[in-house]
């Protein structure tokens, strides 16, 4: 047995909620306790709910129910290519949690996938490196409701927006929000950001909405 289906198995064991010791676990795998204290240490490091320890036994403290994927190999190269572009990115919080990921979905990736080539392919633009330092923010004002200040190349004053949703283009980060000083949408170059904080919290309004935005541009 290789060391993912191992993995893969030691994780469908723990899933029954009982606490099992590594000596019993090595013996119900064929490998020594000390291989399933390395395995369990990878289990535990990758984030997944197991708690334990050597000499007194892992139990896993949440249900992990994942639905079976079947992932033909393009589609698996295109998975670990948007993980690994995740990975490499200057944003710290989305690069340690694609690293993670990376780490999960590679513990039970069959043998023939594991070395695609797909990471060969990543790079980072200059204008995506740029944007990356203001993405943290602007993602949790987007889902809290944030009011941000912000001020581009160019321009002392602030623009007051209303953050609503952020896109790629595979070049550059856009940022589209409402403002509340041009009482209008805006849609920002992220890179061209100079500087954003936040500002306190908004109400969500129908008229100055993601949903509002949209219709506004296919209506035209």
């Amino acid at each position: 047995m290789n060391r993912n289906d191992r993995l893969f198995d030691l994780i469908q064991i723990l899933r029954d909620g009982q606490l099992h010791r590594a000596n019993d676990l090595g013996h119900r795998l064929g490998v020594s306790t000390r291989t399933v204290w390395r395995d369990m240490a990878t289990l535990m490091n990758s984030g997944l709910p197991i708690e334990g320890e050597r000499g007194v036994g892992y139990v896993m403290r949440a249900p992990v129910n994942l639905p079976p994927l079947a992932l033909s190999r393009d589609e698996f190269e295109a998975l670990r290519l948007g993980i690994a572009l995740v990975a490499t990115s200057a944003d710290p919080a989305s690069a340690k949690s694609a690293s993670a990921l990376r780490g999960k979905i590679g513990a039970v990736t069959p043998q023939g996938l594991q070395d695609s080539g797909a990471d060969t392919f990543v790079y980072a633009t200059p204008q995506a490196a740029r944007a990356a330092p203001h993405l943290p923010l602007l993602r949790r004002a987007i889902r809290d409701h944030l009011l941000i200040l912000a001020w581009t190349e160019g321009h002392q004053d602030a623009l007051r927006l209303r953050p609503l949703h952020l896109e790629f283009w595979a070049r550059v980060w856009t940022l589209t929000a409402w403002c509340d000083g041009d009482d209008r949408f805006r849609v920002l170059r992220v890179d061209q950001l100079v500087g954003a904080t936040a500002a306190g919290s908004f109400v969500p309004e129908a008229a100055k909405s993601l949903e509002a935005y949209v219709d506004s541009i296919t209506s035209r």
